[in-house]
């Protein structure tokens, strides 16, 4: 009796704790808040009506629904059947316009423009002064579509071709100081002062001959070219003989300066105010 009056007292509480739950299915939770169970929403739950829609199919616009609907249905873009395509673009406009009016605007003209096309479909076709039969009303919305599909599958192939960022990044290699030495660049500066005291001590030793010399700059540069080779630093005084008067120190200046131009020749300097260097740009030396 006593083991009778317990499983009795036992049934009678769980009975008692079901009945104290909503009646919901199978009594499952949906979900928890704050660690404890949740049997059904919250009746003063705020949930925004745009929260829950989902857009299973999005579109760039009119065009982009319309040749959705044709391809689709596999339908020929010469011979639109508009009664059946007219109706499916209805369709998903009112869909749209119950929801995001500003959105279904531009779906909208075109919407009309699908209506006037049916509607002169329905009439008889009217010949032209000349005799020729009217165009058909559909012509220039299937030139407008062919023209769009051409565009949107150039974009698909841009879009396949490998971007930077997106499909490969650009390879980076830092290379340490110590195993390749920079230079410091010479200064224009710098440049000119070593020009000038060239100069000057041209004019100490030059002599009073008035001669008529044809100079080639390239064959300075060959000569200069000629000088470098096998040395790994020559000393910028020492390019320039200064006991053949200025015109030849200036030809060679320029040979200098042109075979700097086409990076054949270095001109380095260790430190600012220090000596400045000439050799070749190519030299392993």
């Amino acid at each position: 009796m006593t083991h009778a009056a317990d499983h009795g007292a036992q049934a009678h509480a769980g009975e008692a704790a079901l009945s104290a739950m909503p009646d919901v299915v199978d009594n499952v939770a949906v979900a928890r808040l704050y660690g404890e169970p949740l049997f059904a929403m919250p009746r003063d739950l705020y949930i925004p009506p745009d929260a829950l829609e989902v857009f299973l199919e999005a579109f760039e616009g009119p065009l982009d629904l319309l040749l959705y609907l044709i391809r689709k249905q596999n339908f020929n873009i010469l011979d639109i059947p508009m009664a059946g395509v007219t109706r499916q673009y209805l369709a998903y406009v009112e869909e749209i316009r119950s929801r995001n009016l500003e959105l279904a605007a531009e779906y909208l003209l075109m919407a009309a423009m699908l209506i006037e096309i049916k509607s002169r479909m329905l009439l008889p076709p009217k010949k032209s002064a000349e005799g020729k039969e009217a165009e058909d009303p559909r012509a220039e919305l299937v030139r407008r579509l062919l023209e769009y599909e051409q565009m949107k599958l150039a974009a698909a192939r841009l879009n396949e071709l490998p971007q930077f960022g997106r499909d490969f990044l650009k390879a980076q290699v830092f290379i340490e100081q110590s195993l390749q030495p920079r230079f410091p660049d010479v200064s224009v500066v710098d440049l000119q002062e070593a020009w000038r005291d060239i100069l000057k001590r041209a004019k100490l030793v030059q002599h009073h001959k008035i001669t008529r010399e044809e100079l080639s700059v390239r064959e300075h540069m060959s000569m200069m070219l000629k000088t470098l080779q096998g040395q790994r630093f020559v000393e910028f005084e020492d390019l320039f003989d200064t006991s053949k008067g200025t015109p030849v120190l200036v030809v060679t200046f320029i040979a200098m300066l042109e075979l700097a131009k086409e990076t054949l020749i270095e001109i380095t300097q260790a430190e600012a105010f220090a000596p400045i260097y000439v050799r070749l740009a190519y030299s392993l030396a």
